[in-house]
């Protein structure tokens, strides 16, 4: 009787912490579904794992094709995406991450395409209940970790798979001494009990080899698992995208097909009987044996688990671009001009606190003077960042923005690069070769940035090849926008370029820039009046803005 009082008692327990564990799931769900509904919108504070940030490309570098035009490294980094990417990053799952990500870097070239997205990114911004819902299952999904799905996914290539004839063997020799308990008990229970704690020293070494890779398994299994409730939730913008998981789910039915017993409450929480499902995976080693089932699926089915990861990914990035458009100040969407131009009214930089705006239009190529701090290259990265956003997001911050489809092309933040013991000035011609030789090639219109043009040599050569290379830059296929301190290249390129300039005010004793876009060449010469501001001696000022004067009445220097 008292055996049968203390094991109803455990059961209670069991049972009650059972249910402790529903409850607080309840209630953190609850917790969360209001935190979604009151931070949209809101700018994204996000954190990251360490070392995350430095991986979040790998799905994008690891499949993007060679034929496929992608954003590159000197564009991306002089544009400081990265920064724009965190500030548009309201995801909850790696898949999420890591296509957005890709978005980023990919333009689309195809008006429709993004027609498509913005369809998808509408709706969720109409539909709260069904973005909360959708968002509930993303963070079930949740993140992989430290790397990229796709280096997880590779790394299960270097485990070799087990013989697991051991395994078996050991197994089909305790089937046989249960067997024998029939003919002699004592023997076949002695012969059972060796084996079998002989099985469970052999499973330690066996399970520490598969724990580095039960990461990959369990996030492939929540993403098939979120399938079925994805299909639950009705969207009916992500038609195609179900069907085509759905299809996907079929094929790699084989690898989720009785992952419980390596996985038991992973996957599935709140499990009491999760503790007796470990003895037993110790005693008989279920888990190894179906692991290494699971991981020749695995293997065999790579192409079909990244693109269930693009396609869930690309079904959470509109949830995410609809949450940063409503974080704007405003924006508006692009239209798309067959003919090359850029135009936009009062368009701003995202990540600018109290941005200045500026309004333009420009069907050639813009060639803008001004001094250090006027405004110059940001503007250029106002117009560089919208025309990406305007292919990727389909999201401009202006009022109205206007543009070609482009391939998008920098030369603005460069340095020396020492590691390869190249001057700036390599560094800088190899940065402009890259788009001379873009325009080249056969695809749509480059529209290409450039702040500085050669700034890394003397002023002779500098003007001279400045003037052939941003003439080489203009044509049926491809624009520029350049800034220059060179005054003379204004005159050299004029009726080529459309000039315009920043301009700043300078009283006694400060400076102040309203960064405003003008049309026509800088006319003001204020780099000598800023060395008094910051008490330079009058001697040199007075010396300095001589020698200025004469070269410009003679143009000799003295």
């Amino acid at each position: 009787m008292e055996y049968i009082v203390f094991s109803a008692v455990i059961l209670a327990c069991l049972f009650f912490i059972f249910m402790l564990g529903m409850l607080e799931e309840r209630r953190t769900k609850k917790r969360f579904r209001e935190k979604l509904k009151k931070d949209y919108g809101k700018p994204s504070n996000k954190q990251y794992a360490e070392g995350r940030l430095s991986t979040i490309s790998g799905y994008y570098r690891k499949t993007i094709g060679e034929s496929d035009f992608s954003i590159d490294d000197i564009t991306w980094n002089d544009l400081d995406m990265d920064r724009l990417y965190q500030s548009m990053d309201y995801t909850f799952s790696a898949a999420g991450e890591e296509v957005l990500y890709k978005t980023l870097r990919c333009p689309s070239m195809e008006e429709e395409s993004l027609k498509k997205r913005e369809e998808k990114i509408e709706y969720f911004r109409k539909n709260q209940e069904k973005r909360i819902n959708m968002q509930l299952l993303f963070a079930s999904i949740g993140r992989t970790g430290k790397y990229s799905i796709v280096d997880y996914i590779d790394y299960l290539n270097v485990l070799k798979e087990e013989k697991l004839t051991k395994h078996i063997a050991v197994l089909a020799a305790m089937g046989i001494s249960l067997a024998g308990m029939l003919i002699s008990p004592a023997l076949g229970l002695v012969a059972f009990c060796a084996l079998l704690a002989g099985n469970i020293m052999m499973y330690f070494p066996s399970q520490m080899l598969i724990a580095p890779y039960i990461t990959t398994f369990a996030y492939l299994l929540r993403m098939i698992g979120s399938i079925e409730k994805l299909d639950k939730c009705g969207i009916s913008v992500f038609s195609e995208e179900m069907d085509a998981l759905r299809e996907l789910k079929k094929r790699t039915n084989a690898f989720a097909k009785g992952s419980f017993l390596v996985f038991g409450d992973r996957v599935a929480k709140s499990n009491p009987l999760e503790i007796l499902l470990d003895y037993i995976k110790m005693c008989f080693h279920i888990d190894i044996l179906k692991f290494y089932s699971m991981l020749k699926e695995a293997k065999k089915h790579r192409a079909d688990f990244l693109a269930m990861f693009e396609i869930i990914g690309s079904m959470e990035v509109v949830i995410s671009i609809g949450a940063f458009r409503e974080s704007l100040s405003y924006a508006c969407l692009p239209e798309f001009n067959e003919h090359l131009c850029v135009q936009g009214e009062e368009v701003y930089h995202p990540l600018i606190e109290n941005p200045v705006v500026n309004s333009f239009r420009e069907e050639k190529g813009m060639l803008l003077t001004g001094s250090n701090a006027s405004g110059k290259s940001t503007f250029l990265k106002t117009v560089a960042i919208n025309v990406i956003l305007a292919q990727t997001i389909h999201t401009c911050m202006a009022k109205s923005f206007t543009c070609s489809m482009f391939r998008v092309y920098s030369s603005m933040s460069l340095r020396d690069d020492l590691a390869a013991k190249e001057s700036y000035f390599i560094v800088e011609i190899k940065a402009l070769k890259r788009v001379i030789d873009a325009v080249q090639k056969e695809g749509a219109p480059v529209l290409c940035f450039v702040d500085e043009v050669l700034r890394g040599t003397n002023t002779v050569e500098r003007i001279a090849a400045s003037t052939e290379i941003l003439e080489s830059l203009l044509g049926e296929k491809s624009m520029c926008f350049a800034a220059t301190h060179d005054i003379e290249l204004t005159r050299l390129l004029e009726g080529k370029y459309h000039n315009y300039h920043f301009e700043e005010t300078i009283s006694e004793d400060d400076v102040k820039f309203n960064y405003k876009l003008k049309e026509g060449r800088a006319t003001t010469r204020n780099a000598i009046r800023l060395l008094g501001i910051l008490q330079y001696e009058k001697q040199i000022i007075d010396k300095a803005e001589k020698r200025a004067e004469h070269f410009i009445e003679t143009g000799k220097w003295v």
